[in-house]
């Protein structure tokens, strides 16, 4: 069968576009980690942040997650709600850090936080390290710029518009706003007297002195009558 040199050009043409789309067929797809809520809204209170990172490692398993938290939400406040068998979380000063036993090789880790509130932002951008069994580190840090797409993007979130009335959550007391007890004394200097008690001494030894007065007039007028009759006997003439 003898074929024109235009219907040999087509089908070449028509060949190279096919083989071209297998390979982007085949090609796996780049690895990269998501942020997902129940609620995505504004100043929302008792949120459930999920995180997945996908296995990109053919040898190795995702033994941790280290999450850095956009401005507004305290890390003290995070708390694990679902993870990997083993994994437990342990807060930081900028974020936190969820890990373990390093997970099956190929499948993707994922497990889930509660934040108290999320801030009032319209997305919020979750920069995300994570480590696999063989040390290999992958850091998905990088924030997208209008259309730009980075090779390894930070997990963002959109938010939607915060409710009619929300508002940010009243910070807790810390240790410092907490007043230091007054130190304790080791000598009290002596109370002074009750006015009625002192009223009482008061009288008491008004009346204590005119008892004695009474006693001492008493004697003396019994002295005088003792006297004046022992010099009247004396004076007495004997028959």
């Amino acid at each position: 069968m003898f074929t024109s040199p235009c219907t040999a050009r087509r089908i070449s043409a028509a060949g190279a576009l096919a083989l071209t789309a297998l390979f982007v067929s085949a090609a796996p797809a780049l690895a990269h980690v998501e942020v997902k809520s129940d609620t995505p809204q504004a100043l929302a209170q008792n949120v459930s942040l999920t995180f997945e990172a996908e296995a990109e490692s053919d040898s190795a398993g995702i033994t941790e997650m280290r999450v850095v938290l956009p401005e507004g939400i305290d890390p003290a406040g995070v708390t694990l709600q679902g993870q990997p068998k083993g994994w437990k979380l342990k807060a930081g000063a900028d974020g936190f850090t969820v890990g373990g036993p390093a997970v099956a090789v190929g499948m993707n880790a994922v497990f889930t936080v509660k934040v108290p509130q999320l801030p009032d932002a319209d997305e919020l951008a979750f920069k995300t390290i994570e480590t696999y069994s063989d040390g290999k580190i992958s850091r998905w840090i990088e924030i997208p710029k209008g259309d730009e797409k980075p090779q390894q993007p930070a997990p963002v979130m959109e938010l939607k518009a915060a409710a009619p009335g929300a508002s940010p959550l009243a910070p807790s007391p810390s240790a410092s706003d907490t007043p230091a007890p007054a130190p304790a004394t080791t000598s009290a200097a002596p109370a002074a007297p009750a006015p009625e008690a002192a009223d009482k001494d008061e009288e008491s030894g008004g009346n204590t002195g005119l008892l004695v007065g009474g006693v001492v007039i008493a004697l003396l007028a019994a002295a005088g009558v003792a006297w004046w009759a022992l010099k009247r006997r004396s004076g007495t003439p004997q028959n």
